[in-house]
């Protein structure tokens, strides 16, 4: 069995769907302060980070997995929204443009990473009226406030894009195919 170092419902979910038996126990980590000292590194570096900091925040016999996503648009890095103001400005900063949604993942074992990926989406955002944000928002707050990029691919969220291109799971928060072949690397599932 693995530890999952999230407490994401979809980054579960996709586990068990899967069968990759886990339990679920989050760390504490500080993102900000972790991408604040990795100052202008790209959005992929930055999710990779996360990712290896929240799998050693968790000590657990065995591997653990961490994981986190990152949205960038127009080279602009974005985290959940704070508040609903906020969540509608990134929304309107989106309209018409073109998410980059970087999924990364870190195996850490006796604290130290043995294997990480990071996984990249592109999500072209139509444009969005401001009638349309003030709907979805009441239809989708507070669930997506805990949702970098604003939305739930699986919810009303798939009404932001005209396209995406990038593996479904990536876009869900965990590159799992990748993921899937290290724990079957590391023993964790059968080969």
């Amino acid at each position: 069995m693995i530890t999952l170092a999230s407490k994401s419902q979809s980054r579960q979910a996709m586990l068990a769907a899967a069968g990759v038996p886990f339990q679920a126990r989050p760390g504490a980590v500080d993102e900000r302060a972790v991408e604040a000292a990795l100052g202008d590194a790209a959005p992929a570096d930055v999710a990779l980070a996360l990712a290896r900091a929240k799998a050693l925040a968790v000590p657990a016999d065995g591997l653990v997995l961490g994981s986190d996503s990152l949205v960038s648009v127009q080279g602009r890095r974005f985290d959940k929204p704070r508040n609903l103001e906020e969540a509608a400005a990134h929304l309107r900063f989106f309209s018409g443009q073109v998410m980059e949604l970087h999924s990364a993942a870190a195996l850490a074992r006796d604290g130290e990473v043995v294997w990480d990926h990071a996984a990249l989406a592109r999500l072209h955002v139509r444009e969005l009226s401001d009638s349309f944000i003030a709907d979805y928002l009441a239809a989708e707050w507070p669930e997506v406030s805990h949702c970098v990029g604003v939305f739930r691919i699986e919810a009303r969220g798939v009404h932001l894009f005209s396209a995406i291109e990038g593996d479904h799971f990536t876009v869900l928060g965990l590159p799992l195919l990748p993921v899937l072949g290290a724990l079957r690397q590391f023993g964790a599932l059968a080969a």
